[in-house]
């Protein structure tokens, strides 16, 4: 039996960037004042910007652009294969796509992010599954994710 043991590679990261193992994390390039916490993986090929804070248990899979001041809850997932044509890239990085997620963007916990592009100023509730671009600010919940209207007082 092979044993693999959890590893940190290839980083660049800016000023105070905290990393609590383990973890699994290369080929990323971290701004400033950034936090990850454990089991967590960090797939090559992605950015987190400034002032972000990852928390445990999540998957970011390669292809994956953060902003600044975000903030990603427990146990969210990254997907970047769509199994468009039924069957998984697998090998095939071609048919992979992209996720950009704009500035103070907060991801609830348990949360599943399709390859999309998230823009700034988004709420993002716990458990949902976002499967297209979100292009305008606001509050967003469910399976697929919708944008929701909060009451005033």
């Amino acid at each position: 039996m092979k044993l693999n043991k959890s590893k940190i590679i290839n980083v660049k990261n800016g000023k105070n960037l905290k990393i609590v193992e383990p973890v699994n994390i290369y080929g990323v390039i971290f701004g400033d004042n950034c936090f990850v916490g454990p089991f967590t993986e960090i797939q090559k090929n992605v950015k987190i910007g400034n002032n972000t804070k990852i928390q445990s248990h999540n998957f970011i899979c390669e292809m994956v652009n953060i902003g600044k001041n975000c903030f990603i809850s427990h146990g969210t997932v990254f997907i970047n294969d769509k199994f468009s044509d039924g069957n998984r890239a697998y090998g095939n990085k071609n048919k992979w796509k992209k996720t950009i997620v704009g500035n103070d963007v907060l991801i609830g916990s348990n949360s599943t992010i399709l390859p999309v592009k998230i823009c700034s100023n988004v709420i993002i509730g716990a458990g949902s599954v976002v499967t297209k671009n979100i292009t305008t600010s606001g509050k967003y919940v469910g399976n697929p994710a919708r944008k929701i209207k909060v009451k005033k007082k």
